[in-house]
């Protein structure tokens, strides 16, 4: 993967596996990701689906997640850089949606919402994320759960091994609201 020198940096392999597996993707889906950043959750999720939309309101976050792709021989993306909120101004409807980006959640998730059919999965690592998108979640009626995750890796020391510990990052899940 290319070397990535975005802010937050590429998400964690765990916190990855976690996030797809609540986001529940099947292989006739298409996804929409918003703040996809390094662009390795856009890759994993490509993988695993028909198409992926990803999109960063940063022309160098943008640059680094079209790189990692063509580093990763993925064709099945489609990168904006745009603000999600003139994004979604679009008909487009998609089955899952993936919030790495937490910018304007209060304005974003309403209007998310009704364009995805199954599940949307954000990541979060400040507390007053978690705070905002669950209680905007809530109040659209569509709010499911949240995981925290806490990882840490082994460290080999004195000729033993001791764990540092990753930020603790919460995965929160709600349902779509385009088919309710």
């Amino acid at each position: 993967m290319p070397d990535a020198k975005l802010p937050g940096g590429p998400t964690q392999d765990e916190i990855l596996a976690v996030s797809l597996s609540r986001l529940g993707l099947c292989p006739a889906d298409t996804v929409l990701e918003i703040g996809c950043g390094t662009g390795k959750v856009s890759v994993a999720m490509a993988k695993l689906v028909t198409k992926v939309y990803a999109l960063d309101r940063r022309p160098e976050a943008i640059a680094v997640a079209a790189e990692t792709a063509r580093h990763a021989g993925v064709t099945n993306i489609d990168f904006f850089c745009t603000d999600a909120v003139d994004f979604l101004k679009n008909d487009g409807v998609f089955d899952c949606a993936f919030l790495g980006g937490t910018r304007d959640l209060a304005t974003v998730l309403p209007l998310l919402a009704p364009k995805v059919k199954r599940t949307i999965v954000i990541n979060a690592v400040m507390v007053s994320t978690l705070e905002r998108a669950v209680a905007t979640l809530k109040d659209l009626g569509i709010f499911i759960g949240v995981v925290q995750v806490q990882v840490s890796r082994s460290h080999d020391i004195c000729g033993s091994i001791m764990f540092r510990p990753i930020d603790p990052v919460y995965i929160i899940v709600a349902r779509g609201a385009a088919c309710s």
